[in-house]
């Protein structure tokens, strides 16, 4: 397949999958609406008014079907069934946490299992921290970053866009990497169909949020976003699957150990982000989200550098991530 073939395809299926998503979420929200299933505000919360919650449905219903067939077109069916198959199981679990609360261990455990499952979707031969680790230690490692993405995705998602939006830049980010990089294959297609179903979800997610995405939507994207950037570290692209979430990665870090060290249940609910913080005093959802597009191009445009100048494009990524987090901080205080 040539680079113009495969830059076609990916368009096609950044539109088919944005058609797809904006149409399910319209079909879901009428569904949580008769069923009532509603996000009910409190004290931890960062919206005000009841707000359907399970939109994530129509991200993962677009999304999964691409995902199985890219991996039978790209003749890695084995390895997309694996990352399904702990994708299917997060849903399930996810959607149950979402209509009542389980038990954070049941859940931690069923996201282990997905990881396990996940890693065996990555090549045998392929060393995600670059030989820089033995194979054993650098699996573990893989892993523990993994589960971490997984249950960050969940906590990033608490303002009405924001989800939606970090969905479609690392997404889209993933698929353009693997153009610029030569990769035409299931890699850049998924993260493009990533990004037309989150772009989809997002008319109905923008502030004022008319649904939310739910557990349902965050965690398995999580999973499947962690399987991209893992995919792309393994093949080499390293510094690129770092700079495309770094944003996320930090806000999430610095947050939860922060929790950590005041003694605090970081699986409880809380509005100690950086952006919950920006975005309480700001006074507006969008001013935040926008603000944070806004960096994260640059992000998308130090990944995509990388290919040309290597882990010297992560200075300008780290450079762009304390800005950002320096932008939130006094947009909290305003």
């Amino acid at each position: 397949m040539t680079s113009t073939a495969y830059s076609s395809a990916l368009i096609g299926v950044f539109l088919l999958c944005l058609a797809v998503g904006w149409y399910l979420s319209t079909r879901v929200l009428r569904y949580l609406l008769a069923s009532s299933i509603m996000d009910i505000p409190n004290e931890r919360s960062s919206h005000q008014a009841p707000t359907p919650r399970g939109g994530g449905w129509a991200v993962m219903l677009t999304v999964v079907p691409v995902f199985a067939l890219a991996g039978i077109v790209f003749g890695r069916p084995l390895e997309t069934g694996a990352v399904l198959l702990g994708t299917l199981a997060l849903m399930g679990v996810s959607w149950m946490d979402d209509r009542r609360t389980l038990s954070p261990l049941l859940r931690l455990a069923v996201q282990a299992l997905a990881v396990a499952f996940g890693l065996l979707a990555l090549p045998a031969d392929q060393m995600v921290w670059q030989g820089w680790l033995p194979w054993g230690l650098d699996r573990a490692a893989t892993a523990f970053l993994w589960l971490w993405f997984v249950n960050l995705y969940n906590f990033m998602d608490g303002i009405d866009g924001l989800a939606g939006s970090e969905t479609i830049l690392i997404g889209g980010g993933v698929a353009l990497v693997s153009l610029v990089m030569g990769d035409f294959g299931l890699t850049g297609v998924a993260g493009a169909a990533l990004a037309g179903a989150a772009a989809g979800f997002l008319t109905h997610n923008w502030r004022p949020a008319r649904m939310f995405m739910g557990d349902v939507g965050s965690i398995p994207l999580g999973h499947i976003l962690a399987f991209l950037l893992a995919s792309l570290a393994a093949r080499g692209d390293w510094a690129a699957a770092l700079i495309l979430p770094a944003y996320y990665l930090t806000d999430a870090t610095i947050t939860l150990l922060r929790r950590l060290l005041r003694g605090e249940k970081i699986w409880q609910a809380h509005r100690e982000h950086f952006y919950q913080k920006a975005a309480k005093g700001a006074g507006r959802h969008d001013r935040v989200v926008l603000t944070i597009i806004g960096y994260s191009l640059v992000l998308v445009a130090a990944a995509l550098a990388a290919g040309s100048f290597g882990a010297w494009t992560l200075a300008p990524g780290a450079v762009a991530v304390a800005l950002l987090l320096a932008t939130l901080t006094r947009m909290s205080k305003a």
